[in-house]
């Protein structure tokens, strides 16, 4: 069997990591190329999941903690994906994870590369979240330590954006210029990180654990999902638009919010990155309207679990229909516990 690709693509919640992998996934379909993806996530019922699924990508999951603690997990994750046979298997680690260079690279140079051909970490930067550095001490240590490790950091939404703000983390890194939705800069990106040319897990940083953990369990992380029977009928952009206008007018300190809603007709997705945030919405707009709803909602915010599902719950009550199959889970990350850590560069 071929040697596939794994293509990491990291980054901070809402940088955009799923909308580039599936836009560079339409562009290895063009080409006659096959692309996987590996999306990660603290919990269950992941939207990004159902929407790589719905956009036609192969994709497979790891749950309930990042990729360093599930090392064994996504090795099985992307075995299961080799029978597809993919040229490239994106791997989407969780938006709050770092460390990823001693606990994800190093062990995949040092026993995988048999069956796997490794690209370089990317990791995306929205800039309005550049914008905010200095604001929450929490997030900016996620934040700064993922691009200080990075082999190639991107600013990613450069159809919205023209200015990109300069801090100290950048300092020395190769930046790119991204936008998946126009395609700006992406067929570039796909050519470099598979060129071979860019060494792979050049950094090892020096993390402290316990500041790691403390920052991770500042955010509440919500997940949740149901099957909704709805009377009169309704498409996904009439159900999604106000129910998301509803979460971020009620819900304090939104870090990054997305909703997806699929029905026979069509699917939307939705996501924010802030409380003020104007949506980026993605799917059929023009689907019409349906009785039947598959909704999924993925809410990260600078708050404690308890609180933020008190705030959720509370709009759930207003939500109209009858809803069935109904999941939540809602909880501050656990301390992380990487399954290897390598103190040193895996020289290959």
């Amino acid at each position: 069997m071929k040697k596939s690709w794994i293509v990491p693509v990291g980054g901070f919640l809402g940088a955009g990591k799923t909308t580039l992998i599936l836009a560079a996934a339409r562009r290895l379909q063009q080409q006659g190329l096959k692309p996987a993806a590996i999306l990660n996530d603290q919990g269950a019922e992941l939207v990004d999941t159902a929407y790589a699924r719905a956009s036609g990508l192969p994709s497979s999951e790891v749950t309930g903690g990042c990729f360093c603690c599930r090392f064994s997990d996504f090795l099985n994750a992307a075995d299961e994906l080799r029978s597809y046979a993919p040229d490239v298997i994106f791997a989407e680690p969780v938006g709050s994870c770092t460390d990823l260079s001693a606990t994800i690279l190093q062990p995949l140079k040092s026993g995988s590369l048999d069956q796997y051909r490794l690209a370089p970490l990317t990791v995306l930067v929205d800039p309005a979240r550049a914008a905010d550095v200095g604001n929450d001490s929490n997030i900016d240590f996620l934040f700064e330590r993922q691009i200080a490790e990075a082999d190639l950091v991107a600013f990613s939404k450069c159809d919205r954006y023209t200015n990109f703000p300069e801090f100290a983390a950048l300092a020395g890194k190769e930046i790119r210029y991204l936008s998946a939705l126009d395609g700006h800069g992406v067929a570039a990106w796909l050519d470099e990180v598979l060129s071979g040319a860019i060494p792979v897990g050049r950094e090892i940083l020096d993390i402290d654990y316990d500041g790691y953990a403390r920052a991770e369990a500042a955010l509440g992380w919500l997940n949740w999902s149901a099957s909704l029977d709805v009377t009169p009928a309704l498409s996904p952009a009439q159900l999604v638009g106000p129910f998301l206008d509803r979460l971020q007018q009620t819900i304090p300190g939104i870090v990054h919010g997305k909703i997806m809603d699929q029905t026979p007709a069509g699917y939307v997705k939705a996501s924010v990155t802030a409380n003020q945030d104007e949506p980026s919405i993605e799917g059929d707009l023009t689907a019409s309207p349906g009785k039947e709803h598959e909704l999924c909602v993925n809410l990260r915010a600078a708050l404690p679990a308890a609180e933020l599902e008190a705030h959720f719950r509370e709009q759930l009550a207003g939500l109209s229909g009858l809803r069935r199959s109904e999941r939540l889970e809602c909880f501050s990350p656990a301390p992380p516990r990487p399954e290897h850590r390598y103190a040193q560069v895996v020289s290959t």
